[in-house]
């Protein structure tokens, strides 16, 4: 009995146990609007860290920063994340909400992340042209500001690289198409590695 035992012990602690949970909390670049589910950015992070390291992947299609803040604590209380990849704010530019309250809210979150433990990736977007260029440039500089503020990770734009390249969008003109996603993934994981050496 104690040798069968003690062989179960042996063999559960040979079992792979990922390093860290990477919890992804965006909006529908990260919830991979308009692709299968293994096309996304974050189906292909999860390829590329393999069983080294589980991705939890919260993000919702239209979400804006105060859903996010709101829904936040509770994916933390029951994932707890060692690293929390925030990519919110894009629904809040598109729609032209105050960025003070956007701020806040990508703040709340942040502090709510790192008050569960976890090391924090912001994730930056940024406005078409149309909405104007003060608008545009203030809505880039709250991902600045709380990045320097937190000493967060930083990802000062997740389509860095093809902003303004229109083939590799969907027909919504915001939605990258699949053939962009490895690029998005690579940008994400070059600031995401020295979270996870931490």
């Amino acid at each position: 009995m104690f040798k069968a035992l003690r062989i179960l012990l042996l063999w559960c602690l040979a079992l792979p146990v990922p390093a860290a949970t990477l919890l992804v909390f965006g909006d529908s670049l990260s919830a991979g609007y308009g692709l299968s589910p293994d096309q996304g950015w974050v189906s292909l992070l999860q390829r590329q860290l393999g069983d080294a390291h589980r991705i939890v992947n919260a993000s919702q299609s239209g979400e804006t920063t105060a859903g996010g803040a709101s829904r936040l604590p509770k994916v933390l209380k029951v994932h707890k994340p060692q690293v929390v990849i925030l990519e919110l704010g894009g629904n809040d530019g598109l729609r032209g909400l105050p960025l003070a309250e956007m701020q806040a809210n990508l703040d709340t979150m942040i502090r709510a992340s790192k008050a569960a433990g976890a090391r924090v990736l912001l994730v930056g977007m940024a406005l078409p042209p149309n909405y104007g260029r003060p608008y545009t440039d203030q809505f880039h500089a709250v991902y600045d500001t709380l990045a320097r503020q937190h000493r967060t990770g930083y990802v000062p734009l997740l389509i860095a690289g093809f902003a303004t390249d229109r083939s590799r969008f969907q027909a919504d003109g915001i939605h990258p198409v699949a053939a962009a996603q490895a690029q998005m993934m690579q940008t994400v994981y070059r600031q995401l590695r020295p979270l996870l050496k931490s």
